[in-house]
């Protein structure tokens, strides 16, 4: 049977309080000193980016979500101008709490119910990711239509499989082979989610997966497509 080594299960211990460390300090700052942010969505999008980008989100949050709040234009005015790359890496934001939300639904569920796929518990989880990522970004969509009056369901389905599903499934993809690379080859399909190195391969796919997904999302960026809301409603 495959043992875990000592240094890899306290570094994930580390790994995973640095990112609820850092996702604590955005919810913190967003809801207890009044930060909040224009467009709700995107009070969802900081933290959860920070549960496995840690300090990295939250210094993007700082730099990009927190001049949106309503407390910040009050105190300094107008927000900095945001360049190519950053509008760029806030609209990856959103895809990867899409695919984010999609894992912390399915693993639960796949593992809970014991599903196993072709005599494996990747293959339920990676299809529930998915599926999960594609459900969180047609509701995403859904609540930010609504200020417009735009609560169609067939409607906001259109718009994201045309604006969001080529970014989720780059996204999607890229987890997948990393957690089969790990799943089949390094951890001999040992891996559990009641361990902290689950969590430390979830968050490391997470991040391959944002990198992945930011090429696609710069294509789209370019081409005026808008993945989301992203800033004060005009």
């Amino acid at each position: 049977m495959f043992v875990q080594p000592m240094w890899l299960v306290m570094l994930s211990w580390a790994v995973l309080f640095v990112g609820l460390a850092s996702t604590a300090v955005v919810v913190v700052d967003q809801f207890v000193l009044g930060y909040r942010q224009p467009v709700k969505v995107m009070e969802m999008v900081w933290p959860v980016n920070a549960l496995y980008l840690g300090p990295a989100a939250v210094l993007g949050y700082r730099k990009w979500g927190r001049p949106q709040s309503p407390r910040w234009l009050d105190r300094h005015g107008s927000p900095p101008r945001r360049s190519l790359n950053a509008r760029t890496t806030i609209k990856a934001c959103h895809c990867a709490t899409h695919c984010t939300l999609g894992v912390l639904i399915a693993t639960p569920v796949t593992y809970g119910f014991g599903l196993e796929m072709f005599g494996s518990t990747l293959w339920p989880e990676v299809v529930g990711d998915y599926v999960g990522a594609a459900a969180v970004g047609v509701a995403f969509r859904y609540y930010t239509e609504a200020r417009t009056g735009g609560r169609r369901a067939w409607a906001v389905m259109r718009k994201f499989f045309m604006r969001d599903l080529l970014t989720v499934s780059v996204f999607e993809f890229a987890l997948l082979g990393w957690l089969a690379l790990m799943h089949f080859v390094f951890f001999h399909e040992t891996l559990r989610p009641n361990g902290p190195v689950f969590w430390l391969i979830i968050q490391a796919g997470l991040i391959i997966g944002f990198f992945a997904a930011w090429p696609p999302t710069l294509l789209l960026t370019r081409r005026g497509v808008e993945t989301e809301l992203l800033s004060t409603p005009q």
